[in-house]
């Protein structure tokens, strides 16, 4: 392990307008692996005034008009020639993503070819986003186009920056926007090697900015700056507020991906065995820092009991330690988010819920890894029933009704993911058009892909991700009238 490592770049530089440079306060941002804790490489550390840098670079390349003289297939080209560099990149992205992700090496390469189907899907898409024409009778012609935003500043999380990254890049860039985007200074090396994939594209400098920095200074430079046009957040509710105050002052368009604390409803005729690999597998994957992942199981009481033991055995014997080893889970991203699990794990205890298994990090090994824990006994009242963990935790509340099941589904601030689970086709219909989500899954936790719209309810977010819906969130209508005759 430690020779793969070694072999990781000590230090990594921001890239604007088409150049890599330092920080212009000189200062870096030591990341981490998440596995021992110990150093893995440093980072330029942006400042607001290479926001400003950043953005101007956007701002040339967006006015330059270079993104809208090509036509709409050459634009999804450009995405698709990114796509072949990262086919030469995919190793060193793959390894970068174990050491500062804290993602399993398979993970690491899924997240690789995840990105490329994002970027040839919409490259497909690039020349069928069309207007139409308005009849308003003899002598008028009118019609519709769409016309980007502008620069796109876009802020990007720490669980998975480079397929949420290059989604959201890739659909301003085929609009004809182009972007400024804050990487996560807990894991950012994937996106430098993503704008390495587009300088070697020949992706117009300028069009594609990234640095990385703090949130507190960098970030909020970013969507506070005066010459952005349009913002894209994933990330907690809390930090989302402070990006709307922000935007709200400069009335800027926002498309906002938020926290969940999503259920899945299980039926009496479910397939138990089915449910409890799906179930286990929406929680534990990534250790559980998925925005929408399933970290409520709504189960009946007749069942109750007979899942809670088949997820106690998946939670039991799932392999856990490095990503390089080859482990079915790896740490959490910083002590500071094992801090928080572990504390709201001892809440659940104190709340009166039953810790089945798990509830503690593990003891004996460097680095932030907590054991996959379930609870049951829960009531939705309870702080671990509405608070969203971001760990490896899932707690299962009994119901007697459906009506009950859908109370308990929706009955949090969130609404971005919801499940059902049953053999019985009208019932799935009936559950999930009463589930507030912005997607639901039916008999497998994340059914669906990349070309299927993906966005919160609630707190959980609005706007739309994947898909063709995701399109429209980076362009705006413009209506074109004219007068053919006296």
């Amino acid at each position: 392990m430690g020779d793969t490592v070694t072999s990781i770049r000590p230090y990594w530089k921001n890239f604007i307008g088409g150049e890599w440079v330092d920080g212009t306060g000189n200062e870096r941002i030591v990341v981490t692996d998440p596995a021992t804790g110990a150093p893995l490489a440093e980072v330029a550390r942006a400042m607001p005034a290479d926001v400003d840098q950043a953005v101007a670079a956007a701002r040339r390349c967006f006015d330059s008009r270079a993104l809208a003289a090509m036509r709409p297939h050459q634009r999804g080209e450009m995405m698709l020639a990114v796509s072949r560099q990262l086919d030469e990149l995919a190793d060193d992205i793959a390894t970068v993503e174990c050491f500062d992700n804290g993602k399993t090496l398979a993970a690491g390469h899924a997240d690789i070819a995840l990105t490329q189907r994002y970027l040839s899907y919409y490259a497909g898409l690039a020349d069928k986003l069309e207007g139409r024409q308005i009849p308003l009778g003899e002598g008028v012609l009118d019609y519709t186009t769409h016309m980007p935003f502008g620069v796109s500043a876009q802020i990007v999380p720490w669980n998975g920056p480079l397929p949420v990254g290059a989604r959201s890049v890739a659909c301003a860039l085929l609009t004809g926007n182009t972007v400024v985007l804050k990487s996560p200074e807990d894991s950012p090396l994937s996106l430098f090697l993503f704008a390495e994939a587009c300088e070697r594209a020949g992706v117009p400098k300028g069009a594609v900015n990234i640095l990385c920095g703090y949130g507190h200074d960098t970030g909020a430079a970013l969507v506070a700056h005066g010459d952005i046009d349009h913002i894209v957040f994933t990330g907690s509710v809390e930090t989302g507020r402070s990006v709307l105050r922000a935007a709200a002052e400069r009335i800027i368009p926002c498309i906002m991906e938020l926290g969940g604390k999503s259920g899945g409803i299980v039926y009496p005729d479910a397939d138990l065995d089915r449910v409890a690999k799906s179930a286990a597998r929406a929680i534990f994957h990534h250790a559980g820092q998925i925005c929408s992942a399933g970290s409520r199981l709504i189960v009946h009481r007749s069942i109750h009991d007979d899942l809670v033991a088949r997820l106690k055995g998946e939670a039991e014997t799932r392999t856990i330690g490095p990503g390089i080893d080859g482990c079915d889970m790896g740490p959490l991203i910083s002590a500071r988010q094992l801090d928080r699990v572990e504390s709201l794990c001892r809440v659940g205890v104190e709340e009166g819920a039953t810790l089945v298994t798990g509830g503690s990090r593990l003891a004996g090994m460097p680095g932030h890894f907590m054991a996959p824990t379930l609870f049951s006994g829960v009531r939705p009242e309870m702080r671990i029933a509405r608070e969203e963990f971001f760990g490896p935790v899932l707690v299962v509340l009994p119901f007697d009704t459906p009506d009950e099941a859908i109370a308990i589904a929706n009955g949090t601030d969130y609404g971005l993911a919801a499940g059902v689970y049953t053999n019985d086709l009208r019932l799935a219909h009936w559950t999930a058009d009463r589930l507030v989500a912005g997607q639901v899954y039916v008999n497998e936790w994340w059914t669906g892909g990349v070309e299927t719209p993906f966005g919160g309810t609630k707190r959980s977010g609005y706007g739309r991700e994947k898909g063709q819906e995701a399109l429209l969130g980076y362009v705006q209508t413009k209506n074109i009238g004219i007068r053919l005759s006296p």
